[in-house]
């Protein structure tokens, strides 16, 4: 079964054996994690495509994968040749796959999923519609799994201990303050299931997940005590007995099921739905259950005052690795072409070059021309485009540090660059700008924020088929719940109030298919602005300290307050990084790329730059 289409034949033969009609693959694992192990990628080994986001289903004559416009022309690309159809959603994360079971399955169809991997608010979703129409749900079978003979096995990394100078915040009062909410729920005992929510209770990190540093775990937290499932030979004897004190029993990963099956019927354990699988879920019937989001989401998006100025201090590193990286693209750019791959190698070196990194937070998307309008593109080694000193780089990228996770998107000019692209890169630079200056008061969610950032574009009958932005974990998640700009309410990203102390990024972009992209993104902190006769207002503080190639931007289209937001962000960028730089080269580079803009004599400067 090397190919996609004789795994699909191998999957129906299953099928047949069970009298199921059609087979659900989702791209998540056991903790609904975005990024999993490659031990749960069986949406991508079932059919090549390999986009973070998407739905995979096999009827008997008929496979189809469903994803948003992030990963349309990645899975055009990647299901060719594979008898896959893409689906094209037209709402992100919308569930448009159910309407497609609910039409072409007739009454009396058996719709198969591993229950393991599906969470039990995704179980309730599909049996909404499909069992009206009389489509039964059988939850017991991982049929794929029954293929895949060389299935990586669970990963379990060494944990390690995320101590509080980095973390702020000891252990015990983060589950103290759970304990509380439990109290306020009236509630026993609470099971976390998200792998980042539970390294931020316990203060550890690991290495299970690529660019997550987190541990492959489920954590019980009892009005006493705690149980943390997560294998005992992988935790340092020192790392035990500091969490046996905080009243933390580790236990094996697998001993989790028979846990919840014996959990006591007279005590209240309280779930997450959007979480807990279905199979866990089944494992408390006849239990007392209470079902509520987990506490720990909202918790953790607002930094503390400790995390605030360490990742200050963790954006200062960063920029200066993104300098050290475009100074040597120029150079190098001048000498031959330049791999998209060897791009992102080469600033994971510099990266890896400065005090407290641990990797990247996410894969690197290089983008030159025509695959910077590939919003989650992926250069390959052997396929990548070459880059030459002409045209325009996306590039978007990420860092691992103990003292943040950063996450940036610069688009740069690599040569001449065109009047078209000029114009939508300023548009996209204003909307970013527009956002960045936002106050507003308590209570503004990320739908009505979202189009602060867009309206440039519009005036322009131009749009993006992404959000503008998303939460940003701690030395966690680089993309964290509950808020980010997004143009849905419906969303969590869409819906949620904006509190200080939550940072989320800011990166609008413009994609013109078969031509370029373009996105600028930075991180910003949400602080307090004071209180007025309207209540308590906010704004936001821009944290990414790396320069804005000012050779894309259309001066003549900013207004005077643009034009001083980009010249305070240059001076502020210039401030942070040149105490970081020794070489000469190095400080004369940032003080050009950070010289205020030309106002009165535009000309003058695109003699300058072209």
């Amino acid at each position: 079964m090397q190919t996609i289409p004789e795994r699909i034949q191998a999957l129906r033969a299953l099928m047949n054996e069970r009298q199921i009609d059609a087979y659900l693959i989702p791209s998540g694992d056991p903790h609904q994690s975005e990024y999993v192990a490659p031990h749960w990628e069986t949406r991508a080994w079932m059919s090549g495509f390999t986009g973070s986001a998407g739905t995979l289903i096999i009827t008997h004559d008929h496979a189809g994968l469903w994803t948003d416009s992030r990963y349309f022309v990645q899975a055009e690309q990647q299901l060719a040749g594979s008898d896959v159809v893409l689906h094209k959603q037209q709402i992100p994360h919308a569930p448009e796959h159910i309407d497609w079971l609910a039409t072409h399955l007739p009454a009396g169809s058996k719709l198969g999923l591993d229950g393991m991997v599906v969470s039990l608010a995704t179980v309730r979703a599909l049996e909404r519609q499909l069992t009206p129409k009389g489509i039964h749900l059988v939850t017991s079978y991982d049929l794929p799994g029954q293929l895949w003979a060389t299935r990586p096995p669970i990963p379990a990394s060494e944990v390690y201990d995320f101590p509080v100078s980095y973390a702020g915040e000891g252990r015990e009062q983060r589950l103290d303050r759970l304990r509380q909410w439990l109290s306020q729920q009236g509630g026993d005992a609470l099971l976390l299931v998200a792998l980042d929510d539970i390294a931020w209770t316990l203060n550890i990190r690991a290495a299970d997940v690529d660019y997550n540093p987190v541990c492959l775990s489920y954590l019980l937290v009892e009005k006493n005590d705690a149980q943390w499932f997560a294998g005992r030979r992988r935790v340092p004897e020192a790392l035990q007995s500091q969490l046996s004190e905080a009243g933390v029993a580790v236990k094996e990963y697998e001993e989790a099921a028979d846990a919840l099956a014996h959990f006591a019927s007279s005590s209240v354990i309280v779930v997450d739905p959007a979480t807990i699988s279905h199979r866990f879920y089944e494992l408390l019937a006849g239990k007392n259950i209470q079902e509520a989001g987990s506490p720990v989401v909202s918790m953790k998006a607002i930094k503390n005052e400790v995390e605030i100025n360490n990742w200050q201090q963790c954006m200062r590193r960063d920029g200066v690795a993104l300098l050290r990286l475009f100074r040597w693209l120029e150079t190098t750019l001048r000498q031959r072409e330049v791999p998209e791959v060897e791009v992102g190698e080469q600033l994971a070196r510099f990266r890896s070059q400065q005090a407290l990194y641990i990797g990247e937070s996410f894969p690197a998307i290089v983008g030159y021309q025509a695959n910077g309008a590939i919003v989650h593109y992926r250069a390959e080694e052997g396929s990548c485009a070459m880059l030459q000193p002409e045209g325009i780089l996306l590039l978007d990228s990420g860092g691992q540090y103990w003292d943040g996770t950063t996450d940036i998107t610069r688009t740069v000019a690599l040569g001449r660059t065109t009047e078209a692209q000029r114009q939508h890169f300023t548009l996209v630079l204003k909307g970013m700008i527009a956002l960045s200056m936002a106050k507003f008061p308590e209570g503004t969610s990320g739908a009505q924020l979202d189009t602060l950032a867009r309206q440039f574009l519009w005036q322009e009958n131009l749009n993006y088929g992404h959000g503008t932005g998303h939460g940003v974990g701690y030395f966690l998640n680089v993309h964290e719940g509950p808020q980010g700009f997004a143009t849905s309410a419906v969303t969590s990203r869409g819906r949620t109030a904006f509190r200080a102390g939550m940072v989320t990024s800011n990166e609008p972009g413009f994609y013109r298919e078969g031509h370029y992209g373009i996105r600028t993104e930075n991180l910003m902190l949400c602080v307090a602005d004071g209180t007025s006769l309207y209540g308590n207002f906010f704004r936001f503080e821009t944290l990414t300290l790396f320069p804005i190639d000012k050779r894309l931007v259309a001066i003549e289209m900013l207004t005077r307050q643009e034009r001083d937001w980009l010249d305070r962000y240059h001076q502020q960028v210039q401030e942070a990084l040149m105490p970081l730089l020794n070489d000469e080269e190095e400080r004369a580079w940032l003080a050009a790329q950070c010289a205020p803009l030309v106002n009165d004599d535009i000309s003058s400067l695109k003699d300058l730059f072209y």
